[in-house]
């Protein structure tokens, strides 16, 4: 039979762990409001710059022209979208808000705007581990080596025509972007980044 100080000095021993368990897990918890982390989207917004850089409309250049999204199918599409309004617009295309009125008709279409992700960790992982009279709780995640790749690709293309008559105009074809955010950690504490996002670069 155990004694009553053995007792206590084991239920201290447990109350101590149990605490311990809890505040070292506290990092884990990720809170992020929208379906994306500001991160991932910065990496779609990123391949989206890329992908229209330097792209040349001459043919739009001071006609009235109708952008037509119709074809533009994408999760994430309000800043693909508005992007190629402003190369229109920065092309001396004059837009109009309908199709009725227009010389040019420019189609949008989109044949990829998304992340590709990849983890490997050389380790232990996140655990939850049971805890008499205490429930589960969740012990930190211990990195010899960690890496997390994220790359996104962009891909769109845009087709412009005459309005009245259909008759070919002009065609970008494929507008290929991509973009990065690798992180790389070691020994649980020494990290670093590779990545082409402006506001994730290590000076801002």
């Amino acid at each position: 039979m155990k004694s009553p100080r053995m007792i206590q000095s084991l239920s201290s021993s447990l109350a101590l762990l149990v605490l311990a368990s809890l505040l070292t897990a506290c990092h884990a918890i990720r809170v992020t409001e929208p379906a994306r982390t500001a991160t991932e989207q910065l990496l779609l917004s990123t391949a989206t710059d890329h992908a229209i850089k330097d792209i040349d409309l001459a043919a739009v250049k001071g006609k009235r022209v109708f952008f037509d999204k119709s074809y533009f199918k994408s999760y994430d599409d309000g800043y693909a979208l508005g992007s190629i309004r402003e190369l229109l617009a920065t092309n001396g295309a004059l837009l109009v808000p309908e199709r009725q009125g227009s010389e040019l008709v420019v189609e949008a279409r989109s044949g990829a705007l998304g992340i590709d992700s990849r983890d490997s960790l050389l380790g232990l992982p996140e655990l939850a581990m049971p805890i008499p009279l205490a429930g589960q709780v969740q012990t930190p995640e211990l990195a010899l080596y960690k890496a997390q790749h994220a790359d996104s690709v962009a891909r769109f293309a845009l087709l412009a025509y005459e309005t009245d008559s259909g008759a070919f105009v002009d065609a970008t074809g494929p507008m290929v972007g991509k973009s990065k955010f690798h992180h790389y950690k070691v020994l649980g504490f020494i990290n670093w980044r590779v990545t082409d996002i402006p506001e994730q670069q290590p000076n801002n």
